[in-house]
C-alpha cells in the first residue's frame, strides 16, 4: 500500500478534466492506497454545499481524506459551515508535512 497526496487547484466548472483527476483519488484508495485529496485555489470551489453534487461527499465516504486549504477558501468568502460534509478545512502545513515524507504528489 502506497500514500498518495493529490493537490487539486482547478476549478471543475471551468476545467473538464477535474473529475478525471477525482476517479484518480476514487481508483487509488479502492486499490488499498492511503490517498488525501488537498483542495486550493479554484479547487476549493466545488467544495461547497450543492445539491447537485456530491462527488466529493462520496470520495470521502469512500475514505479518501478531503482538505480545503483554509487560506483559498477566505480568499473566496467560503465558511467552513458551508463546506460539503466530509470536507475538513486545513493548512498548507499538511502538503508540505506530506511530502517532505515521501508522499507521492501530484499536482493538477
Amino acid at each position: 500500500m502506497a500514500n498518495y497526496l493529490l493537490i487539486a487547484s482547478r476549478d471543475p466548472f471551468e476545467v473538464n478534466d477535474v473529475a478525471y483527476f477525482y476517479d484518480l483519488a476514487s481508483g487509488l484508495k479502492e486499490r488499498g492506497n492511503e490517498v488525501t485529496l488537498f483542495l486550493i485555489q479554484n479547487g476549493v470551489l466545488p467544495a461547497r454545499k450543492n445539491p447537485g453534487d456530491g462527488t466529493l461527499a462520496k470520495l470521502a465516504t469512500d475514505g479518501v481524506r478531503v482538505l480545503a486549504d483554509n487560506l483559498s477558501l477566505q480568499e473566496r468568502g467560503i465558511a467552513s459551515s458551508a463546506l460539503v460534509d466530509g470536507v475538513v478545512p486545513s493548512e498548507l502545513d499538511v502538503v508540505i508535512d506530506q511530502m517532505a515524507d515521501g508522499v507521492k504528489t501530484l499536482w493538477h
